[in-house]
């Protein structure tokens, strides 16, 4: 998800583009918005902290971390909120921590997981979904505690619009909404007649040319840390046993995985920003 937006970005000649072109303003702009709370308070957790100067100190030390472990800005801020704080004074924000080895990640044909990158993880494991169900269309979403609903990170054949509506669900009217509280697979075989959705997402899942779904939980310790739905242009009929035990063990694997980054790169990135925080001469001045 784009962290800026960029006024210019959209510039244009041609006004028969003017639509569209503010349809993606459109779009950036609530992108921006959906982000803006969690970030606003992870930067006022920051400066109380780390007695910063201002909002915009707090911001360059996220991005800092951000970019230096490649850890997504939104990512880093809400383990900077949920996370308990350090000791005052201390070195280190997480003192005796155990690293662990990352999962294996067989079914993606990842080789070193320990160096994967989060993106390239969930790209792998959307594309092994859409090669085992045989279809063009899916996206994976990211479970959030603090929100209690998904956020969509990765998409493939899906119209704007879609990502757009379903940039961010709850816990009820959608195939992925009821595969999360489950932690079990969902298929929905049609759409347009399952009582599953709501209205509003029925009508935007159909508008983007899907007319079924299966959505598959990725599963660590029990609980749902993510999604990875495939879409089909037409009805569909169960999935073969084959298929949901593939998709199982990805979801498996890519869940503990997951879990693993979290406990893993996500700290250690918290750490650079402690250390850089402590002191001011590695500080970043301001946002790059």
């Amino acid at each position: 998800m784009t962290e800026t937006f960029k006024p210019g970005a959209w510039g244009t000649e041609d006004p028969r583009d003017e639509p569209a072109r503010l349809r993606e303003q459109i779009r950036h702009l609530r992108a921006q918005a959906r982000n803006r709370p969690l970030i606003a308070e992870a930067q006022g957790i920051l400066r109380e902290r780390y007695r910063l100067p201002d909002a915009e100190a707090a911001f360059a030390l996220l991005q800092f971390a951000s970019q230096r472990h490649n850890v997504r800005l939104r990512t880093l801020a809400h383990a900077v909120v949920r996370l308990e704080r350090p000791d005052e004074g201390a070195g280190v924000w997480f003192p005796g921590r155990v690293r662990h080895p990352a999962p294996a990640l067989e079914s993606l044909a990842i080789d070193d997981a320990s160096h994967a990158h989060r993106g390239a993880v969930l790209g792998a494991v959307l594309s092994h979904t859409l090669a085992v169900t045989a279809t063009h269309m899916g996206n994976v979403q990211i479970a959030d505690q603090a929100t209690d609903g998904l956020w969509i990170e990765k998409h493939a054949g899906l119209s704007d619009d879609f990502v757009d509506f379903f940039g961010f669900v709850g816990k009820d009217g959608t195939s992925c909404a009821q595969a999360a509280k489950d932690v079990a697979q969902v298929t929905v075989r049609d759409v347009a007649a399952d009582p599953l959705f709501t209205e509003d997402a029925r009508r935007a899942i159909l508008e983007a040319g899907s007319r079924s779904c299966h959505s598959v939980p990725l599963v660590a310790g029990g609980r749902c840390v993510g999604m990875v739905s495939a879409h089909f242009e037409r009805p569909i009929g169960d999935l073969h046993g084959a298929q949901l035990k593939a998709l199982e063990q990805t979801g498996r694997e890519v869940g503990r995985w997951l879990a693993w980054y979290d406990r893993t790169v996500v700290l250690d990135a918290l750490e650079h920003l402690h250390a850089a925080a402590r002191h001011p001469e590695a500080r970043p001045s301001r946002r790059r």
